[in-house]
């Protein structure tokens, strides 16, 4: 049954009966029918928002809906409304959503929040080509500025599609008919038709960024080159997280500090600061049970790109020769040709660097003017000269996406942290009894009489 408070709406339909020209409408259309049929999909999307759902909760999702209180002539209305009730409690989301090339803009939003508020709306939820690094930072910034009450969350396809393939890929879904129903959805989001798209080319200002460093210019924070940029490579970021989760068949997410992820404003402040003094653009991904966090460098300046992981030296291994031998034997015989390891050594001592190869042949290097300094950790990683190729919007999108691919397939996943050993039952006290209460008793007088015997 219709809500109440809608005039005109219709149950979100998996076979739309729409113009051919309504591409937007019917990839909508189908992805709330299937939200409203299929529960661990639901609860893997909904729960960044915050949206808990027990395993009596309902989820109605509607189209073409038109409130009461609308004024007439109305152009703009909300492609969906996504209603999830839990026992007496409902909770109530707006949806737009834009497919292909479209792109949301912040005006039509607004009103959509205004629609909201005066609706008893809970939230509105965006749907685009564009992405987000989590669900609630808006890849638009007026958005994330406005003092509205109402919170906006977004998700962007590629993020939908690979919330679809990872409950498959992982037998998530336990009802047989709904488990056909999201393989049926997410091959139909993989079709040219649905209007998917992952992100592929960096904004014009990258072009003129990369003009400006390499003619010496200094990066202004207050640059609106430099913030196109750095939203764009946010975008990149959140992208090629998702292609390692469909790789790796696991969550890959990004990782930010608490103060970044509690205020996007200020991540954006930071890291243009960041790259106003370093002229490079920085990310870390978090791969489930991987040794070490994927920290990824975009160097403006060199036009490199680099892919690391930083890991601790065993503590166990007295020799810097030694523990670099632990490493070398993780890996396997043919890694990438540019692979190196960068040595991170205590006190004021200067970290350096040597190829994988020459280390292989003779891990003494590590040693050379060290004076018997033990190293303390590895850096592993590739530094992928692309000139030209670099300052070129979507050659620098491939080959960034290529190459992070290729270092974990290659080196990443077989890195394994060293761990202390677990604590050893000593042989003195190897039973229960040599630890009671007696016992202990008895080890302290005879430690006493032979601490007396020592002095005396």
């Amino acid at each position: 049954m219709r809500p109440e408070y809608l005039i005109q709406g219709e149950p979100a339909r998996l076979f739309p009966v729409l113009a051919t020209t309504s591409k937007e409408g019917r990839t909508t259309s189908i992805l709330l029918a299937c939200l409203s049929k299929i529960d661990e999909f639901t609860r893997e999307l909904l729960r960044p928002i915050g949206v808990s759902m027990g395993k009596r909760a309902s989820v109605e999702c509607w189209t073409e809906i038109v409130f009461k209180n609308e004024s007439k002539g109305i152009k703009d209305r909300p492609d969906g409304l996504i209603i999830v009730r839990n026992g007496k409690k409902e909770w109530r989301c707006l949806v737009e959503a834009k497919v292909g090339i479209a792109e949301l803009t912040s005006d039509q939003i607004e009103k959509y929040r205004n629609l909201a508020k005066e609706n008893g709306i809970d939230c509105v939820l965006t749907i685009s080509n564009q992405f987000a690094t989590r669900v609630d930072h808006h890849p638009i910034e007026a958005v994330r500025k406005t003092r509205s009450k109402i919170p906006i969350f977004h998700w962007s396809w590629m993020f939908v599609l690979t919330s679809a393939d990872l409950l498959i890929k992982t037998n998530s879904i336990e009802d047989r008919d709904q488990y056909l129903l999201l393989e049926e959805l997410r091959r139909f989001l993989t079709h040219d038709s649905a209007g998917v798209k992952g992100f592929d080319s960096m904004p014009p200002e990258w072009v003129e960024l990369n003009k400006q460093v390499s003619a010496g210019s200094k990066i202004s924070t207050k640059s609106e080159i430099a913030q196109s940029v750095l939203i764009a490579w946010h975008q990149e970021t959140k992208d090629l997280s998702l292609i390692l989760s469909r790789l790796t068949e696991a969550a890959v997410s990004e990782r930010l500090s608490r103060k970044h992820a509690a205020d996007p404003s200020l991540r954006i402040a930071d890291e243009l600061q960041h790259l106003k003094e370093q002229c490079k653009l920085e990310t870390w991904l978090d791969i489930p049970n991987a040794a070490a966090p994927l920290e990824i460098v975009a160097d403006i300046t060199r036009r490199t790109v680099e892919v690391s992981m930083s890991i601790s030296a065993p503590k166990d291994k007295q020799s810097s020769k030694a523990r670099l031998n632990w490493l070398l034997r993780q890996f396997r015989e043919k890694v990438p040709d540019d692979l190196h390891i960068r040595f991170i050594w205590p006190g004021r001592s200067e970290n350096n660097h040597a190829d994988f190869k020459s280390l292989k042949e003779d891990p003494s290097i590590i040693e050379v003017n060290k004076n018997g300094s033990q190293v303390l950790g590895f850096q592993i990683f590739i530094s992928r000269r692309l000139s030209s190729r670099f300052t070129q919007r979507k050659n620098f999108i491939s080959d960034l996406e290529e190459i992070v691919p290729e270092f974990y397939r290659e080196v990443g996943q077989f890195i394994v942290p060293w761990r202390e050993k677990a604590p050893q039952i000593k042989s003195q006290r190897n039973e229960a009894s040599d630890v009671t209460v007696q016992a202990l008793e008895e080890e302290s007088e005879a430690n006493a009489v032979s601490g007396n015997d020592n002095s005396a």
